[in-house]
């Protein structure tokens, strides 16, 4: 594949940091973004390639626009978008705040809805382009005590499927990948917050995460990346929610 520009959203850590490092390695132009500067610029100095870097807050009114503009601005209209950043929240829904039921919603959700809608435009213009969203199993299954965040991505495997649909002549393909418990510090937090709330040891609660997983460890990062590259790498592909778990999901 001939070089591309690229935007990677939440690229500051874990899976999107791999993602950007990967997509470097195969030769593409990458555009990072995240709330985290100094986190960002660390990883735009491991790149083997070009890199900008935006530090922002996604899910401020205006910043999606404004990141795709300055990335025009500077190397033309963004040709494969990895739609990665992300948040979790664990609580039982009847005491699952009005404010985390917004922040999933906006976080895992709206901004992707809005790199969506920005970029595909001039992808369909020029009868090339893709899309991966990062999502979760728990776009596909519930689990209790996520109802705010399972919501979320349930709701962005949704916008990916109707996208894709409306887009499949164009040139474009949207495609979502489905990660089970992957050991990044998002899961670090899960740990955490389970051990706040009952008490037990973090490794014990660790290695039961990892056991989610039939294959009976924590998926890697690089493992999701491998996953989003075959995705942009195959244009037959499009509309497809790919399980990174493991066999948790079987489908």
């Amino acid at each position: 594949m001939q070089p591309r520009t690229c935007l990677v959203t939440g690229a500051s850590r874990g899976i999107g940091r791999t993602i950007a490092i990967r997509l470097a390695a195969a030769g593409h132009r990458v555009a990072m973004t995240a709330r985290d500067a100094t986190a960002l610029s660390a990883v735009a100095d491991e790149l083997a390639g070009p890199g900008l870097v935006f530090p922002a807050d996604m899910t401020a009114d205006g910043t999606v626009e404004q990141v795709v503009d300055a990335v025009e601005r500077q190397w033309g209209p963004v040709e494969i978008l990895v739609a990665n950043a992300g948040a979790g929240t664990s609580a039982p829904l009847v005491e699952t705040t009005d404010h985390d039921w917004r922040r999933m919603l906006e976080v895992n959700l709206t901004v992707p809805f809005h790199c969506l809608r920005r970029t595909l435009p001039a992808m369909i213009a020029a009868g090339w382009g893709r899309v991966v969203v990062v999502a979760s199993t728990a776009a596909k299954i519930g689990a209790p005590y996520t109802a705010a965040y399972t919501a979320s991505k349930h709701g962005v495997l949704g916008l990916v499927r109707t996208a894709a649909a409306e887009v499949a002549r164009s040139g474009v393909t949207v495609n979502a990948v489905c990660p089970g418990y992957v050991d990044t510090p998002m899961t670090d937090a899960t740990v955490a917050a389970i051990v706040h709330r009952t008490g037990r040891d973090a490794a014990e609660v660790r290695a039961l995460l990892a056991g989610k997983q039939p294959i009976g460890r924590l998926i890697t990062p690089d493992e999701v990346a491998t996953a989003v590259l075959s995705l942009i790498d195959n244009p037959a592909v499009t509309g497809q929610a790919v399980n990174v778990d493991g066999g948790g999901v079987q489908s």
